[in-house]
């Protein structure tokens, strides 16, 4: 079992909450230190999978007791931070317009699979954030592909992974299924 020197209480956060507590309990903390976050958001392993890989944090591992996930991760663990690179934002209401028009539109839905279960915009690609990489290669670079999520931080972060990649057109959608009204299955 890892030393744990503080624990970051975010259990009933939903995205991109846990993210936010994470980078500022991080702040407080001497490098080496671990910090044990407690989180209810099923999205929470991939976000602070991929935050810490861009921000230069090792993530150590993720337990689970009960419906409470356990992440644990080291302060400048590795040493290596990669440049973020920011894909254009649209709007959730320009997107959700486009979409009520009927335009064709290349969708990515990278929330996690409980939450693409329970709403989604019909006929989305769906690959949650943890799965993008490995996925990516179903998708077609030389097209538009608008990433959503639940609020606009693990399309980002998705966005990041593909455009390092070689995608170019890329859009992320803001703020996402949050506050989506449109037609769903």
């Amino acid at each position: 079992m890892v030393q744990i020197d503080r624990v970051l209480d975010a259990k009933g956060l939903a995205c991109p909450m846990p993210i936010v507590k994470t980078k500022k309990a991080m702040k407080d903390l001497s490098s080496g230190d671990v910090l044990e976050i407690q989180a209810t958001d099923k999205g929470s392993t991939a976000d602070l999978q991929a935050w810490a890989k861009s921000s230069g944090h090792e993530y150590i591992g993720t337990e689970t007791e009960g419906d409470v996930l356990l992440h644990y991760l080291r302060k400048d663990g590795v040493n290596n931070v990669e440049e973020t690179i920011e894909i254009p934002e649209v709007s959730l209401a320009e997107f959700q317009a486009r979409v009520e028009k009927g335009d064709s539109l290349n969708i990515l839905d990278v929330r996690e699979q409980e939450e693409y279960d329970e709403a989604h915009i019909p006929g989305v690609k769906h690959i949650p954030l943890g799965e993008v990489e490995a996925h990516m290669n179903e998708l077609e670079k030389d097209k538009e592909i608008y990433i959503i999520c639940y609020s606009g931080r693990r399309s980002a972060t998705a966005g990041d992974m593909m455009a390092k990649k070689g995608f170019e057109n890329l859009y992320n959608v803001v703020p996402g299924m949050r506050d989506w009204t449109g037609k769903t299955e």
